[in-house]
């Protein structure tokens, strides 16, 4: 497109992420004309997958809940993935020891991970917790419902390590308990590991969104909003757009930045709540050194290691990609002394690793999350909604709506932002202007 040329367009989306590219595909495939502007040199955000030599590897581990709202949704765009259920049995890491996860009652029974009475408690706990009305917890804390229902300590670190593991935090005395009680009975119906990784949703969200009539422009940043009546004026580094409607599908502070003197509050309620983080060691192997040291569940530590080509197709035929990760809370440990926590795990869970090791790669402060869904705002029902103080712009992300944590937030937030930028009147057939900045 040329500077010069005039189109009308009924829709701009800030933000070429998984979030932006499902909110755009719903409006295309309505035939509303709509654009998206994505600032980087390509899209995908967080959920790109960097393939080395044959080796797949995710920004950290990333599964897919198989009874999630964003499987729905992804099925609803026609987007096709492939994948396989990681098994439930592995081990469970404490005191700088390996023990048996007690997963199943096979397992509890042999695993020395718990005392006696420990076992009794946590099966009677996991035998009944996909009954609990995890809405009526959404404002108490995680630590707050394992005192109160708790009795062993053991049991206590155990759920900790559950609800770090289902909803990758690790922050227990401010996520909202029914966050966390949600996403554990949601992993209890199942994950997957994709095959190609997640790069695999990025292209398929792309293709469908192209062939429903979308424009994806990258190297396009945002760089202002101004908005008038009904008309949106949407200035980048090279163009400037004026449509009805606008999604923003950004980071908090981008967002705020992008909304002005209207976004102060956001910025606040996001510096408040503050992100979810975690490091990751993602490590490719010729061979895998342990067999039996393929899952591995820190106890004691917000530690996590799984082999994912051992269940989805991200490896080499002969070779292994696997994850290493911490869930930093409020760790403010130096990268390196991070690095050497997860090595020390891998020599433990796959000793002799470093001699067969041909891809290796740190990245020591992941945004997971955003905004953390604390117990303070009341859980996911509490988090920033969909609808902004001006008319015609809305918010889509992994930190918006009520609905939905970590990738099914994105895609439910994403459904929800194109409703309602759908419910605006098509803007009447004058030509709105693509002009040069």
């Amino acid at each position: 497109m040329t500077s010069n040329e005039q189109h009308h367009l009924d829709t701009v989306v800030v933000g070429g992420g998984i979030t932006g590219l499902a909110a755009a595909t719903f409006i295309a495939r309505e035939g509303r004309s709509v654009v998206v502007l994505e600032r980087s040199r390509h899209a995908g955000g967080r959920a790109i997958t960097e393939d080395r030599n044959g080796y797949l590897f995710n920004l950290g581990p990333h599964a897919l809940y198989k009874r999630g709202v964003g499987t729905d949704i992804l099925k609803d765009l026609g987007v096709e993935f492939s994948g396989a259920e990681p098994p439930q049995e592995g081990l469970a890491f404490r005191d700088g020891t390996l023990y048996t996860l007690p997963a199943s009652p096979v397992s509890m029974i042999k695993s020395k991970l718990l005392s006696a009475g420990a076992k009794l408690e946590f099966g009677k706990l996991f035998a009944t917790i996909g009954f609990i009305d995890a809405e009526a917890v959404n404002d108490m804390t995680l630590n707050a419902w394992i005192e109160a229902k708790v009795h062993h300590d053991d049991v206590k670190d155990a759920v900790r390590a559950l609800v770090r593991v289902a909803t990758y935090t690790n922050d227990p005395d401010r996520i909202s308990a029914g966050l966390a009680i949600g996403q554990v009975q949601k992993a209890d119906k199942g994950v997957l590991y994709l095959d190609g990784g997640w790069q695999t949703l990025v292209d398929g969200l792309a293709a469908r969104a192209t062939s429903a009539g979308t424009r994806i422009e990258t190297n396009a940043a945002v760089t202002k909003i101004d908005h008038e009546g009904a008309a949106k004026i949407v200035h980048t580094n090279a163009r400037t757009y004026t449509v009805s409607t606008v999604i923003i599908a950004t980071p908090p502070n981008v967002a705020s930045d992008l909304l002005g003197a209207t976004g102060a509050e956001l910025l606040y309620k996001y510096e408040a709540a503050g992100p979810v983080r975690a490091a990751t060691l993602d490590i490719g192997l010729s061979s895998v050194p342990n067999p039996g040291g393929r899952f591995v569940l820190g106890i004691d530590e917000p530690l996590y290691l799984s082999i994912h080509s051992g269940i989805a197709k991200v490896a080499p035929e002969s070779g292994a990609s696997l994850h290493v990760a911490k869930y930093l809370g409020d760790d403010n440990s130096a990268a390196k002394h991070v690095e050497r926590e997860l090595e020390a795990l891998l020599d433990l869970a796959q000793p002799g690793w470093r001699d067969v090791c041909v891809e290796k790669r740190f990245l020591p402060n992941l945004t997971v999350v955003n905004t953390l869904a604390t117990a303070e705002q009341g859980g996911l029902p509490g988090r920033t909604p969909v609808a902004t103080d001006i008319e015609g712009v809305f918010l889509a992300g992994d930190w918006i709506g009520p609905e939905g944590w970590l990738v099914d937030g994105s895609l439910a937030s994403a459904k929800a932002a194109a409703q309602a930028a759908l419910a605006v009147p098509a803007a009447e057939h004058k030509p709105a202007a693509v002009t040069a900045a």
